[in-house]
């Protein structure tokens, strides 16, 4: 029984290990970017009312 438990130990240890370096290599870097980008880019949204 404690084989199965170092086993479920080092499943349950991989897959938050693979879930955090997915999160730190791309989910993170590209929520940042996405977030950098919205406040770079002016707001047309009053320009457009004025003009029509």
């Amino acid at each position: 029984m404690s084989i199965f438990g170092i086993l479920m130990f080092l499943i349950l240890g991989g897959m938050a290990f693979w879930l955090l370096l997915f999160l730190l290599g791309f989910a993170v870097p590209f929520w940042i970017t996405l977030g950098a980008i919205d406040q770079i880019r002016p707001k047309r949204v009053f320009d457009e009312e004025e003009e029509a």
